[in-house]
């Protein structure tokens, strides 16, 4: 019996209603980012039903962990229902995040929807479409042991897919989680292997389709880019087409800009009006959370290390400019003055000594221990406790000041020789 042709949808790692620490007080527009993961499992459902998929794969993480309320469960249950309407089955299993013994609550789901055991690898088929799906969720959140050589041979006269929650061999910013090897899943004798855990989308091997789809929704400012499920198509038993889709509702991106040569303030914004505007595009109107890097041998090193809070200001005018749906999410300062000694000014002396004598001058280091005093003060006790502000704390922190001072003072020095002249 052949089987037909048809096609499903593949996502993994929704993290419904993760918190988003880093933006949650980053006022009004930080709201569309709290409640993009809901947003964008909307956009997953529509999706299907849109396409009239044969299927939905959910591989695991669906909760970022243990609900606040019922209300995370309910909106799930509530999209799931909306595919049962559409007569859309769904086969989901349980990733780290959301394993069996860190979700507390729970809710009935829809008929449609199968959830794989937590205990074993089960086997389920969609009989008309001659399917046979193979998976296992998890009961804790640590799981070391390589659950890929558990799973069972391939059915034969049937489209097999795994569906598993792992690391692999292991990827970038990911705990180690049920791992295996490519050679592993590819003795199964499957066609397609739904994986999830891995945040960044990855077609792994063609040989059969081993595919990560990326999370639904990025969380942070490293999950920059455009995120969301894989649409797989099937005709005559085997795979014919994997389609990246983009279901995000909100984005966060990474620009950097090199500031090398520049001498103006003007030039500056004009070069970082540019880059968030680009962003801007990429984000395809979405809201945006935008980190800034700002690199380069410059003339303006020296203003920006001494008025960062003012340059983070500057780039979120800059950015309400552009759009009003552009939140900077920080601005790191990675500049640099430009090569070469200072022009000639030898009125002062051996200026490293100078600054060593600076951080031993029993003065000095008196006032830092004041300042350092009247601050424990004012702390709670316990906090106080924690910190000590030892003798070498105030070693420290004159040696941090003193090298500050250093780097500022070279540098309009650097700026004054290489012609940046004095600037208000």
């Amino acid at each position: 019996m052949s089987v037909p042709s048809f096609q499903f949808l593949h996502a993994a790692d929704l993290h419904l209603d993760s918190p988003l620490r880093g933006l949650a007080r980053r006022g009004e527009l930080a709201g569309a980012f709290i409640e993009a993961s809901r947003q964008a499992l909307d956009n997953l459902v529509t999706t299907a039903i849109s396409e009239r998929v044969a299927f939905l794969i959910i591989a695991g993480d669906i909760y970022d962990g243990d609900w606040r309320d019922y209300a995370t469960g309910q909106f799930f249950v509530r999209q799931m229902g909306r595919l049962a309407q559409a007569d859309i089955p769904v086969f989901l299993i349980r990733g780290n995040h959301d394993a069996d013994s860190v979700i507390t609550r729970n809710l009935p789901l829809p008929t449609n929807v199968y959830s794989f055991s937590v205990r074993s690898v089960a086997t389920t088929t969609i009989e008309p479409l001659r399917v046979a799906l193979h998976g296992r969720g998890f009961a804790n959140r640590h799981v070391p042991d390589n659950v890929a050589l558990s799973y069972p041979p391939a059915q034969p006269g049937y489209f097999n897919i795994g569906v598993l929650h792992t690391s692999l061999t292991g990827r970038d910013g990911h705990d180690v989680y049920a791992p295996c090897s490519i050679e592993d899943l590819q003795r199964a004798g499957y066609d397609y292997w739904a994986l999830g855990h891995v945040h960044k989308r990855e077609i792994v091997s063609e040989h059969p389709f081993v595919v990560f789809p990326g999370n639904l929704q990025g969380r942070h400012a490293r999950e920059i880019g455009e995120k969301g499920a894989t649409l797989v198509t099937v005709k005559e038993g085997r795979v014919t087409a994997v389609e990246a889709l983009t279901l995000d509702a909100a984005r966060f991106d990474h620009a950097r800009i090199d500031l090398g040569g520049l001498a103006e303030k003007a030039a500056l914004m004009a070069t970082a009006r540019e880059a968030i505007g680009q962003a801007h595009h990429r984000a395809g109107g979405r809201p945006l959370a935008l980190r800034l890097s700002l690199s380069g041998a410059t003339l303006l090193h020296a203003e920006l290390c001494a008025q960062a809070d003012q340059v983070n200001e500057d780039m979120q005018a800059l950015a309400w400019e552009v759009g009003p749906d552009i939140l900077i999410e920080k601005v790191r300062i990675e500049t640099s003055r430009p090569a070469g000694p200072p022009a000639d000014h030898a009125a002062l002396g051996d200026f490293a000594a100078v600054l060593a004598a600076a951080a031993a001058d029993p003065a000095f280091r008196a006032e830092i221990a004041k300042t350092l005093g009247d601050l424990r003060m004012k702390a709670p006790a316990d906090a106080a406790a924690l910190v000590g502000w030892t003798e070498a704390d105030v070693d420290a922190i004159a040696a941090s000041a003193i090298a500050a001072a250093e780097e500022v003072i070279l540098a309009r020095l650097a700026d004054a020789s290489l012609g940046g002249g004095e600037r208000p």
